[in-house]
């Protein structure tokens, strides 16, 4: 019996299944892989929002870490919601010795739309600690102004800003492009790989509520594609379509700002 391909995601769980490591699970399974998670944190939301949270004690976050290193074999991983600093650290500690494959670090430190989710302490630590063992990071554009200290105002500063993230520590750098203006025909993401070579990717932009979970869907989709043996390079590629296209046939779920649609990958095929 040939190994199923086996992939992790270490992130909260969304109540609402739109994002967070429902998202991921969702995702790893159209892209025929096994998925299997670790939760940081339980969410209680819907599409009018957050309500609630609540951290796993780090304790029962080394538990499940140690249960999946213990049995299974996993060829690449994501991590998401890490919601503070004793959280990003107790999984940087898991994970440095790396057991589960190929990293790709989603940041998850501030959101599409500006707000900023992670207080100073544990913003630096998640740079300290987990950024020099990232394979991969993807930032979106508010995250990636924060990380360069630059205003992204053009091209050039982007590239800029993707070198001056890895010198943070990370091999290849995702930079998402700016989507929270409706005025823009095309959203535009900037890839810098580990050995130097660097492109521009974009898409549509879809003028849409349904895009929960959008970034877990990106990341998760890298992941799965990476641990069946595409490059970075050409995941990267892979999980964008993918992305656009799970944007672009939205389902009707909820009544605010609902998901997209993880199900689609065999109807474009």
């Amino acid at each position: 019996m040939n190994e199923f391909t086996q992939v992790l995601t270490i992130a909260g769980s969304d109540s609402d299944g739109s994002a967070g490591a429902q998202a991921d699970l969702k995702t790893f399974m159209a892209c025929g892989t096994y998925g299997m998670s670790v939760l940081t944190a339980a969410v209680a939301g819907n599409s009018y929002g957050i309500h609630d949270s609540v951290n796993m004690p780090t304790s029962f976050i080394q538990s499940q870490i140690k249960d999946i290193k213990d049995d299974f074999k996993v060829s690449a991983f994501k991590t998401g919601m890490l919601s503070d600093s004793e959280i990003i650290h107790t999984v940087a500690e898991e994970i440095k010795d790396k057991p589960f494959g190929t990293f790709v670090l989603d940041p998850v430190i501030i959101t599409k739309h500006g707000a900023m989710l992670l207080e100073a302490e544990a913003y630096q630590t998640l740079i300290d600690e987990l950024f020099p063992l990232a394979d991969l990071i993807t930032p979106n554009f508010y995250e990636a102004k924060k990380l360069s200290g630059l205003e992204l105002e053009n091209k050039e500063e982007i590239i800029k800003a993707a070198h001056k993230l890895r010198k943070l520590g990370p091999k290849n750098i995702m930079i998402k492009g700016e989507h929270s203006d409706d005025s823009i025909s095309e959203v535009e993401d900037y890839v810098l790989l580990e050995d130097g070579q660097s492109f521009w990717i974009s898409e549509p932009y879809v003028k849409t509520d349904h895009i929960n979970g959008t970034g877990d869907t990106l990341s998760s989709c890298i992941v799965a594609e990476v641990a069946k043996g595409q490059s970075m390079e050409d995941a990267i590629k892979t999980a964008k379509t993918f992305t656009y296209n799970a944007i672009k046939h939205e389902i009707a779920v909820g009544h605010k700002y609902g998901p997209i649609n993880h199900f689609i990958k065999d109807d474009i095929q």
